[in-house]
């Protein structure tokens, strides 16, 4: 199973901390799924200017495809201004429509305040929905709060994003048994 973690922010490190968390739990728990951390913070990738996917070069087309082989995508997001950062949106805008049919996709949120609980509500499950991810529904929100030093500090944060590597995983292998057996039916 592939799976891509996504950083999704060029600036601050909280998100990048909670990936590595994640990234760390998806080894611990399945060390034989291929895990994959993308930080943006790490790669020049290009404005969408309208083209396909594919023709793409350098970081962006490293970026879009990596994002586009895998079978499991966690979205990590910082809330800034109440709204995701411009450099998650616009990978959305790189990758085609339907990028992430039969793709599981779950998210964690970092944010400055529980008031942008509700962001990923209201911005991030209806761009994942549109472009036909099955999305993990819960998802893990860290406040401020939670972090010192470049580390969580809250067990509930650590033990929330535990249950959300497990739930991906066992919901990317529920889909995938799914699919298997219904192409089963037509004998080819």
């Amino acid at each position: 199973m592939k799976i891509v973690l996504l950083s999704g922010s060029k600036i601050g490190s909280k998100t990048r901390v909670a990936m590595n968390y994640t990234a760390a739990s998806f080894h611990k728990k399945y060390p034989d799924a291929e895990v994959t951390l993308l930080d943006l913070a790490e790669f020049d990738v290009q404005f969408s200017d309208g083209r396909n996917y594919l023709e793409y070069e350098g970081d962006t087309k490293y970026v879009i495809h990596t994002i586009m082989e895998a079978d499991v995508i966690v979205i990590g997001t910082p809330i800034f201004q109440a709204s995701i950062p411009a450099t998650l949106k616009n990978i959305f805008d790189l990758a085609p429509e339907k990028a992430f049919r039969d793709k599981v996709v779950s998210m964690i949120v970092t944010a400055g305040s529980q008031r942008h609980y509700l962001v990923a509500e209201q911005q991030l499950k209806p761009i994942l929905s549109y472009m036909k991810a099955q999305i993990v529904h819960t998802y893990v929100f860290i406040e401020e709060k939670d972090f010192q030093r470049k580390e969580i500090v809250n067990d509930d944060v650590l033990f929330r994003i535990e249950r959300l590597v497990e739930d991906t995983y066992v919901l990317s292998e529920t889909y995938a048994n799914i699919r298997e057996a219904e192409e089963a039916k037509y004998g080819f």
